[in-house]
């Protein structure tokens, strides 16, 4: 590693960890979430698609778990990631609530026995919308995650045209998150006061 991609590396690890401590610490979570969940689906890009992946949310995340059934309740199509061995995410058609359950680490996921069935496996190449969740993020659509690269991994093989839309509390936002040549900027970072608008791929 270079010196200055180790030093970006430091620096990021640094906003990481600030922007845990500041999402911890933020009050009115369910609150502040709804409305922001709610700037995502009065998106154009949600009104036009058809197939939209929504995240499930983990700890102190925006929360979404609040209006998947008015997703759900939408007509859309709604898709929720999981996570299987090899730290990859694969994708599932959700239909109901009571197709999710509580897994291993408290996290809300599909119900194993579902994951398999051929009509619940999605193509991330048929998502319309990603929703995808980070830990800080800049204006520009900049977005560091937990550094396991589960989200790089799954948006590398979405279509160059579905648009990528990052939810986050004001509090995740920085100046400036340092991106390498891998990384991936965001169409748009919805917090609870803004929707900024990013670079997006075709400009990374």
């Amino acid at each position: 590693m270079s010196t200055s991609a180790a030093e970006s590396s430091s620096l990021k690890q640094q906003i990481r960890e600030q922007a845990h401590a500041n999402r911890n610490a933020q009050e009115n979570k369910d609150e502040l979430s709804r409305q922001i969940v709610a700037k995502f689906m009065a998106l154009p890009e949600y009104q036009s698609g058809a197939t939209i992946l929504f995240y499930l949310d983990v700890r102190s995340e925006v929360r979404t778990r609040h209006s998947l059934q008015d997703a759900l309740d939408s007509g859309k199509k709604i898709v929720v990631p999981f996570c299987v061995e090899g730290n990859e995410l694969e994708l599932f058609h959700l239909t109901s609530l009571d197709e999710l359950a509580v897994g291993m680490y408290k996290i809300l996921e599909p119900r194993e026995e579902l994951r398999n069935l051929p009509e619940k496996r999605v193509d991330v190449k048929s998502i319309d919308l990603i929703m995808v969740p980070g830990v800080a993020f800049d204006r520009r659509g900049g977005r560091t995650g937990h550094g396991k690269g589960y989200y790089d991994r799954l948006l590398e093989d979405a279509r160059p045209d579905t648009p990528l839309v990052a939810l986050a509390f004001d509090c995740q936002m920085f100046d400036e998150i340092p991106m390498q040549s891998h990384d991936v900027f965001m169409d748009k970072v919805i917090t609870e006061s803004s929707v900024f608008d990013g670079r997006g791929r075709s400009q990374s």
